[in-house]
């Protein structure tokens, strides 16, 4: 009998062959946004380790929503063809190739983590951040500018492009990150959004640029792809966005069509008092799961075979969505099966080294 974790799941027009994912992360290797043979082969080896469905790296949508200078980016039709190339590669492999499309908002123009930390100034090559209120995240940062009705405006509408240009990139489901403190979440929280328009106060107001953001890639995304939403269940911080307003989110979310939330925690305060431990933040997903009709991914050291197929077999997630482990391990799929005794197919260059079950 199959493991959970190796049973395949449909979304829309899409199978997953099996249950885990590849999850988006930074490679600040980029120039001017460009995807280059780093990310092919970064990918790439993924697609060749059994992974159902890749998501590549949070990719900004416009120049000034980089995280860091040395971004991915989807903001112009130049960045297209390398994608292209990388999409077709995935899929050959017989893997999903997805795209998070991001918007970093106060928590832009920083240096990648092995280049230091805080805002790269201007004269480095950054830029002013956006934000909904003048907040910073760390007092000792500038104070981003605050979003007029026009910048809200922009971000939608370049969401959309980003959206249309990931399915010419060949992308086959696109991922909107509103979680870890960047500027989706940014609105979501009352700590990082204090306005008093309708973007601003209640609940229905904080998460209100966010469904527009739906509605608007729901015009340029084709009808039959999947949409990913990748959430901060908590931001582990008093007054802040919680697991409450999460479920509430979630329900919306999928009510408009979204077919994975993406659970995660964190990012947005500086302050924030995180307990971590393996499975850490399969709560969430599991009382999302419990007290909605989504289906959800789980995230948060996953590290190892039978900790991912316990947290399927016990109906706290539908997805198994792995980051730092596919660091160490490329290959871990193929692993995996055979510890839970699956015969999976190995890339045919690879078959001879194919252990026996």
């Amino acid at each position: 009998m199959a493991s959970r974790l190796f049973t395949p799941l449909t979304l829309k027009s899409i199978t997953l062959k099996n249950r885990i994912v590849v999850s988006p992360m930074c490679q600040y290797s980029s120039v001017d946004g460009f995807a280059n043979d780093w990310h092919l082969v970064h990918l790439g080896s993924r697609a060749v380790g059994g992974a159902a469905l890749i998501i590549a790296e949070a990719t900004a949508i416009s120049p000034e929503a980089r995280i860091s200078p040395q971004d991915l980016g989807i903001w112009k039709d130049e960045h297209i063809e390398k994608l292209k190339q990388i999409t077709d590669f995935i899929s050959a492999q017989g893997t999903v190739p997805g795209v998070q499309l991001a918007h970093a908002g106060r928590k832009a123009s920083t240096y990648p983590a092995w280049k230091g930390r805080g805002q790269v100034p201007l004269s480095e090559g950054g830029w002013k951040t956006l934000g909904p209120s003048p907040i910073p995240f760390h007092e000792k940062e500038d104070a981003p500018l605050e979003l007029n009705s026009e910048g809200i405006k922009k971000v939608v509408a370049d969401f959309a492009t980003a959206a249309e240009r990931a399915f010419e990139a060949g992308f086959k489901v696109i991922e909107i990150h509103a979680a870890h403190g960047y500027l989706v979440h940014q609105f979501l929280s009352p700590l990082s959004n204090q306005r008093s328009d309708e973007y601003g106060g209640s609940f229905e107001n904080r998460t209100r640029i966010l469904l527009e953001i739906i509605d608007a890639v729901n015009v340029t995304w084709p009808d039959n792809l999947p949409v990913f939403v990748r959430i901060s269940a908590t931001d582990w911080a008093e007054g802040g966005w919680n697991p409450d307003e999460s479920a509430r989110l979630a329900q919306i979310l999928t009510d408009k069509g979204i077919s994975v939330i993406d659970v995660s925690s964190g990012g947005l305060a500086s302050h924030q008092k995180i307990q971590v431990g393996p499975s850490y933040q399969v709560p969430f997903s599991a009382r999302i799961k419990k007290e909605t009709n989504s289906l959800t991914g789980a995230v948060g050291l996953i590290t190892n075979a039978e900790q991912a197929e316990e947290i399927l077999q016990n109906n706290e997630a539908d997805l198994i969505v792995m980051a730092r482990e596919f660091l160490r391990d490329p290959y871990f799929p193929l692993h995996a099966a055979h510890q839970l005794g699956d015969d999976v197919t190995w890339p045919v260059q690879y078959d001879r080294a194919k252990p026996a079950l």
